[in-house]
């Protein structure tokens, strides 16, 4: 079932999934409640990227490793069933397309120009491989916007215990935050 930000949770969750799209802030959301829970937080594109772009071998076995594990938060992404499967609680970073793009793109450019290493070496690529790729990662959270929508419908009708929160702001996940999750997080 799909909640809003009003949602209580039933009890404190151990195993998290963060979905949304490319930019939307999984990765910063995943992060700031491992850190406030204090669950490891898995960042799923450092197992997923090899050197040069290239999908890890060890992907999958990764993933199941860390999905038979008592806590964990990650984000929605690559093998979306394994993790939702195993999840407690799903959030839903359904945000503005204008605000994503306008995150994605600055994320793009300050790990462009900075040279930021991301996960095993990589770099963000040339900025003009943006009208180039059709997988660079400003073109693809354009494109894939709405395919995320269907995905947590979908995932709602096959999982109907699963609780699942949608978020349309930053402002709602920070008031949700402040509203459930502090208090569990001080017991």
């Amino acid at each position: 079932m799909i909640f809003g930000p009003d949602a209580a949770l039933p009890h404190r969750p151990a195993r998290i999934v963060v979905a949304g799209t490319s930019g939307s802030g999984k990765t910063t959301l995943a992060a700031r409640l491992g850190c406030l829970l204090g669950i490891e937080h898995i960042e799923i594109d450092s197992l997923f990227h090899g050197p040069n772009w290239t999908p890890r071998p060890t992907f999958e076995h990764d993933v199941d490793e860390f999905v038979a594990r008592s806590s964990w938060v990650t984000e929605w992404q690559y093998v979306r069933d394994r993790l939702a499967d195993r999840a407690e609680l799903f959030l839903w970073l359904d945000l503005p397309r204008r605000t994503v793009m306008r995150q994605v793109t600055i994320r793009t450019l300050r790990r462009r120009f900075g040279r930021r290493e991301l996960w095993n070496g990589n770099i963000e690529p040339p900025l003009h491989r943006i009208f180039l790729d059709r997988e660079h990662i400003i073109r693809w959270a354009w494109n894939t916007d709405r395919s995320t929508t269907a995905r947590v419908r979908q995932l709602s009708v096959r999982r109907p215990e699963l609780m699942i929160v949608r978020f349309r702001s930053h402002r709602d996940v920070d008031a949700w935050i402040a509203r459930q999750l502090i208090p569990l997080a001080r017991h």
